[in-house]
């Protein structure tokens, strides 16, 4: 455990953040568990109170075969974990008045306008009637645009997304390729009808590359990455990095296989995936994290305004996600939670059935890596592993009981 010195004493950093170390020391056994009974290759936890780390420990491997360890400077696939930040490059433009959050996205992306809705399942694909409105950035910011995830089971419509490539499966060469595709397609209900999970962030990206002039990757470097010192953070991963890339693994029966699906991020990249693409370590997205807990601010200065913040984390459905329609998979439950603009939103932990603090917010990523923000109790924690898909184990609910039940102060 860390210690830091105070008048001649070691006083453990844990206990001066108001953690139990022995409780603490549950997650550790969590961990080692989950390797040892090969459900994961390999994981790390890190958790900060008032700014700073109170826990942090890795176990098992970054790739089995080589028996490479985890790391410190381990770089994961974030997937979903993309999309606060991508949200939140948005509003960045927000704040310099380029556009209004119910202004149609086709004054951007004029591909989206005259939008049609499919009649749904039972119904052919070209069974469609006008949309009632036009798509705003409001809807894509809290996944309400009727824009949902290919599936090759699902239903008519996420097959024929999956089939078209619109799975971001390297068709593409870039998103704005992929985005005129996507406006190709009818939409999966009427613009504000419910909420359902998607590809709204990845037309968010393409926003910006619209609005900035520059490409995705780019702005996020510039504007974010660069400021919070998030130097292994990007689209991409550069040979003299690769070393560092902790492999993927599809669940099994049994435990865990290697992915064929390795090399997406292999630099370079030209398909920058604003919903999914980013990869980062564990310390980079501390950063990210610890700037949301500060509410935009960072050491250098600040983001995002204070205001802005607090309408990002706000929630904007009117109710839980359970009574605006829940997809058949997303990166969160549904009774209790709300969402705002790119991240959930916790309600009431009484009714979500898990301990936590109404306010926090939250999100996490296809190959089982999450993130909380808890300003009630200034608190963040953050996940890393490598498994697809994120619901195989119950990981971040097991991992938010064995982080709050820690906390005694």
């Amino acid at each position: 455990m860390m210690t830091e010195t105070t008048g001649g004493t070691a006083l453990p950093i844990d206990s001066k953040l108001g953690f139990d170390p022995q409780r603490l020391r549950r997650i550790s056994r969590w961990m080692e568990a989950h390797v040892r009974e090969g459900r994961l290759s390999g994981l790390a936890v890190q958790i900060a109170r008032r700014g700073e780390i109170a826990f942090s420990e890795r176990t098992g491997y970054s790739d089995t075969a080589t028996g490479q360890s985890v790391a410190p400077d381990t770089i994961w696939r974030i997937y979903s974990m993309s999309k606060p930040v991508t949200s939140l490059a948005l509003l960045m433009l927000y704040e310099e008045g380029a556009f209004q959050l119910d202004q149609p996205i086709a004054d951007f992306l004029p591909k989206f306008a005259g939008i049609r809705v499919w009649k749904g399942p039972g119904h052919a694909l070209d069974a469609t009637e006008p949309a009632r409105r036009q798509i705003t950035i409001h809807d894509l910011l809290t996944h309400q645009a009727g824009i949902v995830y290919g599936d090759p089971q699902g239903n008519a419509l996420e097959q024929a997304l999956s089939d078209a490539g619109l799975d971001f499966d390297r068709r593409f060469e870039t998103m704005a390729e992929a985005v005129d595709a996507l406006a190709g397609f009818p939409l999966a209900f009427h613009p504000g009808d419910r909420w359902f999970y998607g590809l709204s962030t990845d037309v968010l990206g393409r926003l910006i590359e619209v609005i900035s002039g520059q490409s995705l990757g780019a702005f996020l470097k510039s504007r974010i990455f660069d400021p919070l010192g998030m130097v292994d953070t990007g689209f991409s991963v550069s040979s003299d990095k690769a070393k560092r890339l902790a492999t993927l693994y599809d669940h099994k029966e049994g435990g865990f296989v290697a992915s064929v699906d390795q090399d997406r991020c292999a630099a370079p990249v030209t398909l920058e995936s604003g919903g999914g693409g980013l990869v980062s370590t564990i310390d980079d997205y501390q950063r990210f994290a610890t700037m949301l807990m500060r509410r935009g601010v960072h050491d250098g200065g600040r983001l995002l305004g204070r205001k802005t913040f607090d309408l990002m984390v706000s929630n904007h459905m009117g109710g839980d996600l359970a009574s605006r329609g829940q997809a058949h998979f997303s990166e969160t439950t549904f009774e209790g939670i709300g969402f705002g603009l790119g991240v959930s939103v916790m309600l009431d932990p009484a009714k979500a059935k898990i301990v936590g603090s109404p306010g926090e917010f939250a999100w996490g990523g296809m190959a089982s890596t999450a993130f909380w923000v808890d300003p009630v109790e200034e608190m963040t924690v953050i996940l890393m592993t490598q498994l697809v898909p994120s619901n195989a184990h119950t990981l971040r609910r097991q991992l938010r009981i064995l982080s709050y039940q820690a906390l005694v102060d």
